[in-house]
């Protein structure tokens, strides 16, 4: 009849359901005053604060020694063939320099060294191209890894002006470990133009 009013029992859902929310609003509320503990947010997103870590860091929130991961990157370029003043060795043997720095991402080439420091723990990716001018020149370039030579290239045809020993390595570096270029077999003394070396990080440690 009209006006008649049903009393229908509580199903499953609704006897279940209720407590449970309220239950997860307690402890979505817990955790927002807490701070430094997990926050639930809806759908399948979970976020972790932690206070204090972007000033610890400056801008962009890394701390003292650490980098963003994949912000770490360099790429040198020789511009000419003469040494300018201040640069000892390439003529004969030793560390190889670049004059023109494209990419420093991180901070970790430096250009008066030629070499590369690691900022951060990690796998890093590293290749060089290094060009000789003279035929009959037979050069060996080797990367070192601190002072221990890791890969060495060659370019040793007598018949081909311009010939290039090119290499590329990965490599697991701690902080303040070096990678530099040296020539360990020949001389540069015409010069090293179009030379290269660069590397970057694959993923932190």
């Amino acid at each position: 009849m009209l006006g008649t009013k049903r009393h229908c029992p509580p199903g499953p859902s609704l006897s279940l359901g209720l407590p449970l929310a309220l239950t997860l609003l307690a402890l979505r509320a817990g955790w927002a005053q807490e701070g430094s503990e997990p926050v639930l947010l809806e759908g399948e997103c979970l976020v972790v604060c932690e206070p204090g870590r972007a000033a610890a860091g400056g801008p962009g929130g890394a701390a003292l020694g650490e980098a963003p991961p994949g912000r770490v990157a360099f790429a040198a370029v020789r511009s000419h063939h003469h040494e300018p003043a201040g640069e000892i060795g390439n003529g004969t043997s030793g560390a190889i320099y670049f004059d023109q720095v494209l990419v420093n991402e991180g901070g970790g080439f430096d250009r008066t060294s030629g070499s590369f420091v690691a900022p951060v723990r990690g796998v890093y990716s590293f290749r060089f191209h290094v060009v000789k001018v003279y035929n009959r020149q037979t050069v060996q370039v080797s990367l070192m890894l601190n002072t221990w030579p890791v890969v060495s290239a060659f370019a040793n045809d007598p018949d081909v002006t311009r010939e290039a020993a090119t290499s590329s390595v990965l490599l697991p570096l701690d902080p303040g470990d070096r990678v530099s270029l040296r020539l360990r077999r020949g001389n540069l003394l015409g010069g090293w133009k179009y030379s290269s070396f660069s590397g970057f990080l694959i993923f932190p440690l």
